[in-house]
């Protein structure tokens, strides 16, 4: 019999190291760049352990300095990553993170806005495949998962991670959500199609406003629900405005974001993504699961990495049980989370 693990929620997928260039502007003006890591599934992973949920992250990365640091951070904010394995042959992967300046120069991206430059062909995480969870860790972690959390980005990185998924998929009683995490390059000769399928055997189902737009053809909930029927909840996110979570009838829970001074918007659907799968491991009421999203992903905004603090405990359930005017009068900014007349 495997044994059961203390991880409530288990996210799979790659991260990646990151080299971000320590002041904004076009990458032929940095000189110098500072390291870190990123990964949708990682950044959902410290997200939820971060809102105390037990959580573990599967992957597999290169046997290299930046594999061994990458998964040392991440196990740094509370995730357990004793399932990740190291792989002698193939490399880490590798983005580089530009940020834009404001300046004037052709190649700015403009202030608040960034892009992200990909290296990861051969990576050791596009080898994973169904074998994968055939490891006895592996094996662990998920036999013992309330929650599995995948993304659309996996199945995008080989054919062996696209059987994976469907793998993982296929599994039986068991609560798994996917988040849409539309990558245009990655799909690119690859047949897109094949996403609907992923999220309609999915049992949560997150997705972009745009992303639905560009990947399904609509984003009307009605028409999103006839596409993806089986799903137990369809939660959709239209930027800044509001999340709509979209019932199997076709009824609707939509709740506003909250007023946020953006540093950077990088990070923010993995961190709602966190906060909202949070609130339904806790078993919260569909409008706070919302809520807990936008408080998160509002934290995301304000800083200039992937991951940012939320409210203190007290303020967070505060905030959840706010009325619509409370709730719609509070700012968030790089100083914190402002309730009406306590900025």
């Amino acid at each position: 019999m495997t044994p059961r693990t203390g991880a409530t929620a288990v996210c799979l997928g790659e991260s990646m190291a990151v080299l971000a260039p320590e002041a904004p502007g076009p990458l032929e003006q940095a000189e110098t760049f500072r390291r870190g890591y990123g990964g949708a599934e990682s950044n959902v992973a410290c997200g939820l352990a971060g809102l105390g949920i037990p959580t573990a992250w599967i992957s597999r990365v290169g046997a290299d300095g930046f594999g061994r640091r990458l998964v040392e951070q991440i196990a740094a904010h509370g995730v357990d990553t004793s399932a990740v394995g190291y792989d002698p042959a193939r490399p880490t992967g590798l983005y580089v993170k530009e940020t834009g300046s404001g300046a004037e120069h052709p190649y700015d991206l403009g202030a608040g806005h960034s892009r992200l430059h990909y290296y990861r062909r051969g990576s050791a995480a596009a080898a994973m495949g169904p074998e994968l969870l055939a490891d006895p860790a592996v094996a662990a972690l998920l036999a013992g998962a309330e929650l599995v959390h995948l993304t659309g980005i996996t199945p995008a990185l080989s054919d062996s991670c696209h059987r994976l998924v469907r793998t993982l998929l296929a599994v039986p009683d068991r609560l798994v959500s996917f988040d849409l995490n539309w990558r245009p390059a990655l799909w690119a000769g690859r047949d897109r199609q094949a996403l609907r399928f992923l999220m309609n055997a999915s049992d949560i189902v997150l997705l972009g406003a745009d992303e639905a737009r560009e990947v399904l053809g609509t984003d009307e909930p009605a028409a999103l629900r006839k596409l993806l029927p089986r799903p137990g909840v369809l939660v959709l996110k239209d930027d800044g405005r509001h999340a709509t979570a979209i019932a199997p009838d076709g009824s609707t829970t939509a709740e506003p974001a909250l007023r946020v001074e953006v540093v950077e918007p990088t990070g923010a659907g993995d961190a709602f993504a966190a906060g909202y799968l949070a609130g339904t491991l806790r078993g919260l009421p569909e409008p706070q699961r919302l809520r807990l999203g936008h408080l998160s992903a509002a934290a995301a905004l304000t800083t200039r990495g992937d991951l940012g603090p939320v409210p203190p405990a007290a303020l967070t359930e505060r905030l959840l049980a706010a009325d619509e005017a409370d709730w719609a009068a509070v700012t968030v900014d790089a100083d914190g989370c402002h309730p009406a007349g306590r900025r």
